[in-house]
């Protein structure tokens, strides 16, 4: 049987750092148990590729879901503390299975459990990279799985979709599998009257293209298609393809062979660097700038820094060196930075030259809000 290679695809051979993630519906049966068959074929598929000398992360779901049964639940609770429970159950049962389908191949889990704290402290976030990038090599598969045991919301990803895309960009992958319970993207939501067909290849996460996501029907994972679409968006801008497969009936082995699976998402041609890739997906925003038309101009067009003379309006409540939004005079995002200043200071020197921020003050850091190195233009 021959089956056709599009360039594009082909070029997924050559990746050297894979992240894979799972969904909840990927690893578990339908009694929420692990499914230790479907684990079983990721496994053998990542043992492969690392034979290959390829990194390899795994990002699976499934704690949660594994630890309902135990404790008696029939559907997934709405509680944190509950969640919590149920995950600290599960994450045993669910490494217990990926270390059974593992022992055979010589090899064990690495689990590590993160919180947004790992991601958005930039000491905690080089040193997870330092941990990965030690554990390339041995005989071990790295699980990352968000800590839903000490999670609450002010730290929660919120989803696995996005914290792969945090683990792709972390690693500096190549390509990012999204395993869930669809088989790609289609040309038409869920429900919309009529016959969908998959989409081959994405160039980009527009808006046009987010408005195609429906809402997860599994009812034990928290995604659906617009975290997996927002995934894709983070982890495309960071120079990773994305595809988003079926993780029941397609393989991560068809997928770096370059066959026609799931729906493929290209690389940007020009991804951030790797400090950008920080600011710009792993930075919580603390608050937002209003620029005016000039201000949005040299910030978007002209890659300059934000200075004081340009801004409006701050909305927030931050100290220096917290992520902030920049929006124009429309309210439309035009970027993401790390200011120099803080809210109070920048409220009283808005608006003015740079010349008069030490007389506003009393002392000055420096003539820029927000430095043009430590800004990430939207597009």
């Amino acid at each position: 049987m021959t089956i056709f290679m599009s360039p594009l695809r082909d070029k997924l051979r050559y990746a050297r750092r894979v992240v894979i993630k799972v969904g909840t519906r990927a690893v578990l049966t339908d009694d929420r148990k692990p499914d230790r068959a479907a684990i079983g074929r990721l496994m053998a598929d990542a043992v492969e590729l690392q034979e290959r000398g390829v990194q390899v992360v795994v990002v699976s779901s499934g704690a949660v879901g594994t630890g309902l049964g135990p404790l008696g639940f029939r559907k997934r609770p709405a509680s944190i503390p509950d969640l919590q429970a149920a995950a600290a159950v599960g994450q045993a049962l669910l490494m217990e299975a990926y270390n059974a389908v593992l022992a055979p191949r010589g090899r064990c889990v690495a689990q590590l459990l993160l919180t947004h704290e790992d991601v958005r402290s930039r000491e905690r976030y080089l040193n997870t990279r330092n941990t990965l990038n030690a554990l390339h090599g041995r005989p071990v598969v790295p699980v990352v799985n968000e800590n839903d045991t000490v999670a609450v919301d002010e730290i929660k990803f919120g989803d696995n979709d996005m914290l792969s895309a945090l683990v792709a960009n972390l690693i500096g992958a190549d390509l990012l599998v999204l395993f869930s319970d669809v088989d790609g993207l289609h040309d038409a939501a869920p429900g919309a009257g009529r016959r969908t067909q998959r989409i081959e290849v994405v160039e980009a996460v527009t808006p046009d293209v987010e408005a195609l996501a429906g809402a997860s029907v599994s009812g034990l994972g928290t995604g659906g298609m617009i975290s997996k679409l927002r995934a894709a968006k983070a982890a495309t801008a960071a120079g990773a393809a994305v595809v988003l497969a079926h993780g029941k009936t397609d393989r991560v082995a068809a997928i770096v062979r370059g066959e026609p699976v799931g729906t493929l998402f290209l690389p940007a041609e020009k991804p951030l660097d790797h400090r950008k890739r920080w600011i710009a997906h792993s930075l919580r925003e603390a608050g937002t700038l209003t620029v005016d038309a000039g201000g949005a101009k040299a910030v978007r067009d002209h890659g300059r820094s934000l200075l004081p003379a340009g801004i409006r309006a701050c909305e927030g409540r931050f100290h220096a060196g917290a992520a902030v939004a920049v929006v124009g005079p429309d309210g439309k995002a035009v970027a993401k930075g790390i200011v120099e200043y803080s809210a109070d200071e920048i409220r009283r020197i808005l608006g003015r030259k740079t010349a008069e921020i030490e007389k506003v003050l009393g002392y000055k850091v420096t003539d820029e809000v927000v430095h043009r190195d430590n800004l990430v233009v939207v597009r």
